[in-house]
């Protein structure tokens, strides 16, 4: 079986690295390059702690591309830095799968044009765990018997935005399934903000905090009840079967795809 030829960028952050290692050791991939702004020059298995490849960190994502000629490329990035590097992988006919979050809605619109002009595909996936797909699932399933919720979700001190991609496509999701905003809770907010975020009736929490990696709460309130669904990702290794599936797959699943769910559940 030919394998599937793999960019990495973002391959000097720490998902980006956990990515690599991922397609190093998986016999149906190939590593063929690797793009980062940070340690340009080095070779990307002594970066992250394996043998020599041969593949050296690269600075341009264009050039990589032209030059490496990968099949699909995996984005671990900056919110500030993915939309253009989507522009430059599908503009140049290679098949995305996107991790990084702060992707909007007319950012998603956007890349559903250039899937169809350019016929390439992409994946956007808020989050890779399976466990964390459950529990957006079992979320929107409990929506329909419970007039209201809040999400609490924690991340590490260095996550970028804030809310979480996972916590937005969870409100989404429930929302969907209720086909309705959520019941408003009343009240005063004697501090600003103490509330959290608010989409269409369901509040959003976000705690960032040197020690977490992933983690979030769906809290379900009703007469006498309380549901709670909780997720907790203890090292970025538990996104990794996820990625490999979404890389594994994008070929066959044309356009735009929002959500790792639908290469699951589908």
């Amino acid at each position: 079986m030919e394998k599937i030829r793999v960019l990495v960028s973002g391959c000097c952050g720490r998902m980006g690295q956990e990515v690599v290692k991922m397609v190093l050791k998986d016999v149906q991939l190939q590593l063929v390059g690797a793009v980062d702004q940070g340690q340009i020059g080095k070779d990307i298995g002594e970066v992250v702690g394996a043998d020599a490849t041969g593949i050296l960190v690269e600075g341009s994502l264009t050039e990589a591309i032209a030059n490496r000629r990968p099949q699909v490329m995996v984005d671990f990035t900056t919110p500030a830095a993915v939309m253009d590097n989507i522009r430059t992988a599908i503009g140049a006919g290679v098949h995305v799968v996107v991790g990084t979050t702060g992707i909007s809605q007319n950012d998603l619109e956007e890349i559903r044009k250039l899937c169809e002009t350019h016929r390439a595909n992409a994946l956007i996936a808020p989050n890779f765990a399976v466990g964390a797909l459950l529990m957006m699932r079992f979320a929107a399933m409990a929506a329909k018997y419970f007039s209201q919720v809040e999400i609490i979700e924690l991340h590490h001190d260095r996550k970028l935005d804030a809310p979480s991609g996972t916590s937005i496509k969870t409100a989404e999701m429930i929302l969907a399934a209720r086909g309705e905003a959520a019941e408003r809770c009343v009240g005063e907010e004697k501090i600003k903000g103490v509330r959290g975020g608010e989409m269409n009736g369901v509040h959003l929490h976000s705690v960032r905090l040197p020690g977490l990696i992933a983690h979030q709460e769906v809290i379900f309130g009703g007469e006498g009840q309380i549901l709670t669904i909780r997720h907790d990702s203890l090292s970025r290794e538990s996104f990794m079967p996820g990625v490999a599936l979404a890389v594994k797959k994008i070929m066959g699943r044309p356009g735009l795809t929002y959500g790792l769910e639908h290469f699951l559940f589908e």
